[in-house]
């Protein structure tokens, strides 16, 4: 899928010594169809400051600062919440990346990524902000849900109830109180 905010880069136009520096701002049409994609009710405002800086060898490094206005509707109580984001984004792509083999895998570095000849720091953007937005967002007002259940005529169980060892406790309990 085409991000929304398409900026490809060729690794290889970029200077080789220095760093490169790219903003992204979305405009106001984008910004509502970043919602649309990222199932929110609106953007106030999204901005990507990167940087891609080349080395060692061969491998280039992007370092950025997301910064975004979101509101969404609390999972309680549907009232509109903002969230602020500021997120630190770090990638590391490298040409010698090995994708290991096997069902269930552990990486050792999360930000290690294949480089790719063209990057879109779209699909940067994107991936960053949808990590980002909470996924429950709850208004100041809403309160904790209760989610108890029990059937008809019974009491519902508590928390200590459930935990293992609430019924050794209360035994303890009564064996050193002399009953």
């Amino acid at each position: 899928m085409k991000p929304i905010l398409s900026n490809p880069v060729r690794f290889s136009d970029l200077p080789q010594r220095k760093p490169t520096h790219v903003r992204l701002v979305p405009d106001e049409g984008q910004l509502e169809d970043l919602a649309d994609r990222l199932s929110v009710d609106f953007f106030r405002k999204v901005r990507f400051e990167i940087d891609l800086t080349p080395g060692p060898g061969r491998d280039w490094t992007l370092t950025g600062k997301l910064g975004a206005t979101v509101i969404q509707p609390c999972r309680v109580t549907t009232d509109p919440v903002t969230t602020r984001i500021e997120e630190s984004v770090t990638r590391r792509y490298t040409p010698d990346l090995t994708t290991p083999e096997g069902e269930e895998v552990e990486m050792d570095d999360d930000t290690l990524e294949p480089l790719p000849a063209i990057l879109d720091l779209g699909e940067v953007l994107e991936e960053a902000l949808a990590l980002a937005i909470p996924e429950f967002p709850r208004s100041a007002g809403a309160e904790d849900l209760d989610l108890t259940a029990a059937p008809e005529g019974a009491e519902p169980l508590t928390d200590d109830a459930v935990k293992p060892f609430a019924g050794l406790a209360a035994l303890k309990a009564k064996l050193e109180g002399g009953e």
